[in-house]
């Protein structure tokens, strides 16, 4: 193999490692806060639905903690809070009332900082 190539491609390598590296390393502080987040709007969102199976639902999504730091305990986690964010997000667009819509703001609010917190350093966007 040509030199100059041999050099790209361990270029290429190095590069993907390091973004590999970073992106593992900051894993479980990224979930934790995020579950964190989620948790939050959910028990705002459980208040919302008040003593009905989906607020007593999102009620107990909402009072879980991340004592297991282990990335794929977090990621599970991360999971089952997303499915209750989706359940409430439908619930907050289809509702017209001032407090549905302060917290549909919320979860986008939410959902953007999740975005730039999976940003990698030196990423254009």
């Amino acid at each position: 193999v040509h030199p100059a190539a041999r050099a790209g491609e361990l270029s290429l390598s190095a590069l993907l490692l390091g973004l590999l590296a970073q992106m593992w390393d900051g894993a479980a502080e990224r979930l934790t806060q995020e579950n964190r987040a989620l948790r939050a709007l959910l028990s705002e969102g459980a208040g919302l639905w008040g003593e009905t199976a989906q607020g007593r639902w999102l009620g107990e999504l909402a009072k879980g903690v991340d004592a297991d730091l282990k990335i794929s305990t977090l990621e599970a986690a991360n999971a089952e809070l997303k499915v209750g964010l989706i359940a409430l997000h439908a619930e907050v667009e289809r509702r017209t009332d001032p407090a549905a819509k302060a917290l549909e703001a919320k979860i986008w609010s939410e959902l953007a900082a999740g975005a730039e917190r999976r940003k990698l350093a030196g990423s254009p966007v």
